[in-house]
C-alpha cells in the first residue's frame, strides 16, 4: 500500500509539473520574446533567450507621448479596463435578483433557457441590429456604448452561474428569517448574499474575462482612441506590412497582467465558489 501510495503521489506531482508547463511555457515565451532584439527575433536557429536583454519596449508602450504608440496602448488600456468594470458591474447586479427569483421560482426557468439560447447565435448574426441599435443612440465608438453590447453577453451568463449558487443555498434558511420577522431585502442582505459571496466572486471574475478578451464587437463598434480596446490596439499592432513581433509580445505581457493579479487577488473566491456549485447547471 505505502508503495502504491508513493508511485501515486509520484504521478500526481509529475501530472501537475507537466500541467504547469504546458500552461506556463506560452507565457514565458511571451515574455521572452518582449524583451528580445529584433535580430533575435528573426535569427536562424531560433535563439531561445536573448544575446541582450532589452526592456525599452516596456517604456516606449507605457509612455503618454501625444501621437506616440505609448498613448494609444495606455488609452485602449484604460478603454479595456472602464468597459470591462462597467459591464461586469452591470451584469452582477442584474444577475443578483435575476438568479435568485429563477432559483426561487422554478417554474419560470424556462425563461433563462430561452436567455441562454441566444449564446447559440453567431456573434456575426447581432452585429447589424446591435450597430443600428447603437447608432440610433448616438453611442456608436463610446466606452458606455460598448459596456452596453458586452452587458448582453455577461447578463444571461451572470444570472445562469448565480442561479446556480442560489441553488445551492437551502431555502429553510430564508424562511426561517422571514419567520423572525426579516423582510426580504434583509433576508437577501443578511443571509443570502452573504452565503452567495464566493459564487459573486466567481461570476464576476469570469464576466470581467469575456468583456477583457473581446474582439469582435469591439473592431466593429470603435474606431478611434476614444473607445478602441486593447485586443484592437494589438490586432492594430499586428496589422503592418512589416510587424515588430517583441512589441506585439510586450503588449500581450501587459494586458495579461490586470486579469492575472484579478485573479490572485480572488484566488480563494474563486476556488471556493467553483467547488460550492457556483458552475454547475
Amino acid at each position: 500500500m505505502e508503495r502504491r501510495s508513493l508511485a501515486f503521489s509520484v504521478f500526481i506531482h509529475m501530472a501537475a509539473l507537466l500541467l504547469a508547463a504546458v500552461i506556463l511555457a506560452p507565457l514565458v515565451w511571451l515574455f521572452v520574446m518582449s524583451i528580445s532584439p529584433a535580430a533575435d527575433l528573426s535569427a536562424k536557429p531560433l535563439r531561445w533567450w536573448p544575446q541582450t536583454v532589452d526592456f525599452s519596449r516596456y517604456a516606449l508602450l507605457l509612455s503618454t507621448v501625444a501621437n506616440s504608440a505609448g498613448a494609444a496602448f495606455t488609452a485602449s488600456l484604460r478603454n479595456s479596463l472602464l468597459v470591462s468594470g462597467m459591464a461586469t458591474a452591470a451584469a452582477i447586479a442584474l444577475a443578483i435578483p435575476a438568479g435568485w427569483a429563477v432559483s426561487r421560482t422554478p417554474t419560470v426557468g424556462w425563461s433563462l433557457s430561452l436567455v441562454i439560447a441566444t449564446y447559440m447565435l453567431p456573434p456575426v448574426a447581432l452585429a447589424v441590429p446591435l450597430y443600428m441599435g447603437l447608432s440610433a443612440l448616438g453611442l456608436l465608438n463610446t466606452v458606455f456604448g460598448l459596456a452596453l453590447v458586452y452587458l448582453t453577453i455577461l447578463a444571461p451568463f451572470t444570472t445562469w452561474l448565480m442561479k446556480s449558487g442560489f441553488d445551492t443555498i437551502p431555502r429553510e434558511i430564508e424562511s426561517a428569517a422571514m419567520i423572525d420577522g426579516a423582510g426580504l431585502w434583509q433576508t437577501l442582505r443578511i443571509i443570502t448574499l452573504p452565503l452567495a459571496a464566493p459564487v459573486m466572486a466567481t461570476s464576476a471574475l469570469f464576466a470581467f474575462l469575456l468583456a477583457w478578451d473581446e474582439f469582435f464587437y469591439a473592431l466593429l463598434f470603435t474606431s478611434d482612441q476614444r473607445a478602441k480596446t486593447l485586443t484592437v490596439a494589438i490586432a492594430d499592432l499586428a496589422g503592418g506590412r512589416v510587424s515588430d513581433y517583441g512589441l506585439i509580445a510586450t503588449a500581450g505581457v501587459l494586458a495579461a497582467l490586470p486579469p492575472v493579479l484579478i485573479g490572485f487577488l480572488m484566488q480563494r473566491a474563486l476556488i471556493s465558489g467553483l467547488t460550492s456549485g457556483g458552475v454547475k447547471g
